[in-house]
């Protein structure tokens, strides 16, 4: 593998990779980044059932999911319009991402300031602009992390970013809740939104601190070929760069299916613990510390794992432990209601994700193309979430069809075609041990 880390030895020397400005800026970064989906899908929907509205309407939340989805169609004017003035002031990704973020603030701070029992469908207008606009930001961010951070330090700088990603997580789920429920702090939603959007604030910090990306080097503006050529560069030449390599279609597939037997699982972990007896109070300690601290530790576990197997070994091994860490759930669906088997299962599933997850984005940056990062990172991650949605919509049939324990041994089958696919891809040699993966200069 090209990047690997320093033979050093002891806690300091471990953790001096982490550390590093650029590294840092890619956690700060994820804070921005992690909070406003949570905020949109867990804490609004808690919002709206404390409000008294009925589950169907609150089944609308599913729908703001989708501009993450298809946040690869206008991603290619992210990567190729200038921003007049503060392009020239900050650079073309920094422009964007000051940009988004300030509308993206208005916007969870007016979400928060709207009353979803009298005035649903303004409620729903700002619910659905933050989900585009948080959609939007993750184009910026995306791109804009993959080109502050060298090779070397990719592996730190991901495993950073979904560090931050976590926490700002925590702050829209656990933070926003305890400041507006009359069982925390009671000052309201409209504050608690409000007090939730500064953290927007951590990604400007960051960009301010890491100086421009590397993209504008390659920017052309219409006038330079004229709109013709450009619009064939700017919509065209993204996917038409990624596509002429060889097994790019193999490697859309694998995005595609790698993770999906844990995403089967995740879909369906909530219904089984109902459905196994367990108290809120009981799932929610166990899921917030064992699960969030395993969940880091994975996390931190990733980069030294990604240099010490490389980037193909990497992927494979990760996928073989998330696929193992779901037996976990196979024996406490045979215990039934068992503390310690739901410890044990959370825990392995929660470091095996974090590192499996973690290895995944920084294969995902290292496929992208510094020319057309945005649109590609934008494309491959798109395609990454459809595996994680649409193609475990199935689950609560299998799970009706097989029982729990069938449930998570089918889970454990599901891993395998994404498995054998990274093998032939690897066998071909468009899967390598480098970060950068082949064709992405």
């Amino acid at each position: 593998m090209s990047a690997t880390l320093p033979a050093r030895t002891g806690l300091l020397a471990t953790l001096a990779p982490y550390l590093r400005p650029r590294p840092l800026a890619a956690l700060m970064l994820g804070i921005s980044s992690g909070f406003p989906l949570t905020l949109l899908l867990g804490t609004m929907t808690f919002w709206l059932a404390r409000e008294g509205i009925d589950k169907k309407t609150i089944g609308f939340a599913v729908g703001l999911t989708t501009p993450y989805t298809l946040k690869f169609l206008w991603a290619p004017f992210i990567d190729r319009i200038r921003l007049p003035l503060m392009a020239n002031v900050f650079g073309q990704r920094r422009a964007w991402l000051f940009l988004i973020q300030a509308l993206l603030f208005g916007a969870v701070w007016m979400l928060g300031a709207s009353d979803p029992a009298r005035h649903l469908g303004v409620f729903a207008f700002w619910a659905i602009l933050t989900a585009f606009l948080s959609a939007t930001q993750d184009i910026v961010i995306d791109a804009y992390r993959i080109e502050i951070l060298p090779e070397a330090e990719l592996p730190h700088g991901t495993a950073n970013n979904q560090f931050g990603y976590r926490l700002g997580n925590f702050a829209a789920g656990v933070g926003t809740i305890a400041i507006a429920s009359p069982q925390g702090l009671n000052l309201g939603w409209a504050l608690g939104y409000g007090l939730t959007s500064l953290c927007v604030l951590p990604a400007i910090v960051a960009a301010l601190l890491a100086g421009p990306g590397l993209h504008e080097r390659t920017v052309t503006t219409i006038g330079d070929r004229g709109i013709g050529a450009w619009l064939g560069d700017t919509v065209v030449g993204p996917f038409r760069e990624f596509f002429s390599r060889r097994g790019a279609l193999l490697i859309l597939l694998f995005v595609l299916i790698y993770k999906l037997g844990d995403a089967m699982g995740q879909v369906m972990l909530n219904p089984m613990i109902v459905d196994l007896k367990f108290s809120d109070t009981e799932f929610l300690a166990i899921n917030k510390v064992v699960g969030f601290w395993g969940l880091i530790f994975g996390t931190a576990l990733a980069a030294p794992f990604m240099a010490w197997l490389g980037m193909g070994r990497a992927l494979f091994v990760s996928g073989v432990l998330m696929m193992v860490s779901n037996l976990a759930f196979v024996i406490l669906a045979w215990h039934g209601h068992s503390l310690t088997w739901l410890t044990i299962a959370v825990a392995t599933e929660q470091v095996t994700s974090g590192i499996g997850l973690t290895v995944f984005v920084t294969y995902l940056s290292g496929l992208s193309n510094i020319a057309y990062t945005a649109t590609q990172f934008a494309l491959l991650s798109s395609f990454a979430a459809m595996g994680r949605t649409w193609l475990s919509t199935p689950s609560g049939y299998a799970a009706e069809a097989l029982g729990w324990a069938g449930f998570w041994l089918l889970t454990m089958v599901m891993a395998l075609p994404g498995l054998a696919l990274l093998w032939i891809l690897w066998r071909r040699g468009f899967v390598v041990s480098a970060v950068r993966q082949p064709g992405a200069t």
